[in-house]
């Protein structure tokens, strides 16, 4: 990996190993439902606080605190009840955490910025690069605050049929990647982490051509630091005919290989086998 930094509440951290974001979903409908943190329709103010404790307790260097389940199917959530569940999830990190950093996983520029200015997060996490919102960009450039820029196609409910790539996998996500990029420099968001979006507008076959070509792909997009984000998603249990909660050590597998072709950041669901993952992948790479 790269070494990369960030500015964060003001001030410019600098990232010399790969980091691991937990995942912390408030959401009742999840595709992983060990992720599950909200009752419903009353939300489990005391799961949402235990999951929180336990990423932070694990050593996770990062929370990713989401309130909108982007799997295919899922329920519609309007601006306000997406927002009132990150309240809850913020509240619980910050309850128990003021140091560790925080992102906000939304599509949406007003819950983006009422994350940031009123609840205390200090990254955006945007699953459609500002395709789904034409306010997010500046927004998060207003906010002045690290964009992640995760590649898909369509929405959720339709990007099962957006797949195909007749230059590759990896060329075909670097190209559309590139282009929100220009844009996001453009609008002057200085700090930009590019997430190739496994599982999102891919088949099974294409996430594992863009898991080869990652090291190609970090190239094309100019080595920013990667997000990769595989944790217990169909491309692991599909082939395998298992289900999310059978899929850890798959996990974990790929992580590793995510590592060695230049990972910056994983998102997961399990941060002590993350944490593994890194800590043998970097005694390798000492040896070589």
């Amino acid at each position: 990996m790269k070494s990369f930094s960030l500015n964060i509440r003001g001030q410019i951290r600098a990232f010399t190993r790969p980091q691991v974001m937990g995942i912390l979903n408030v959401t009742p409908d999840s595709f992983f439902d060990g992720s599950r943190t909200l009752g419903n329709p009353d939300p489990d103010a005391d799961m949402i606080k235990e999951t929180a404790a336990r990423l932070i307790s694990e050593g996770a260097d990062m929370i990713d605190v989401g309130g909108y389940s982007t799997r295919p199917g899922a329920d519609e959530v309007s601006p306000d009840e997406e927002l009132r569940r990150l309240r809850l999830g913020i509240a619980a990190v910050r309850e128990l955490s003021s140091d560790i950093i925080l992102s906000v996983d939304t599509w949406r520029s007003e819950v983006a910025r009422v994350a940031v200015t009123e609840c205390g997060c200090d990254i955006v996490n945007d699953i459609s690069a500002g395709t789904l919102d034409p306010e997010m960009i500046p927004t998060v450039a207003s906010l002045k605050v690290p964009y992640i820029m995760m590649h898909t196609r369509g929405t959720p409910a339709t990007m099962d049929a957006l797949t195909g790539y007749p230059d590759g996998v990896v060329a075909g996500v670097a190209s559309e990647l590139r282009a929100r990029i220009v844009e996001a420099t453009l609008a002057g968001i200085a700090d930009i982490i590019v997430d190739p979006g496994f599982g999102f507008a891919k088949t099974v076959e294409e996430n594992y051509a863009l898991l080869a070509g990652l090291s190609e792909l970090s190239q094309l997009l100019d080595s920013r630091p990667m997000l990769v984000g595989v944790s217990r998603k169909s491309m692991l249990y599909r082939p395998l005919g298992l289900t999310p909660a059978d899929v850890l050590p798959a996990t974990t597998a790929v992580n590793t290989l995510a590592l060695e072709r230049g990972a910056a950041i994983l998102r997961v669901h399990d941060v002590i086998p993350c944490h593994q993952a890194l800590a043998v992948t970097s005694l390798l790479s000492n040896n070589q």
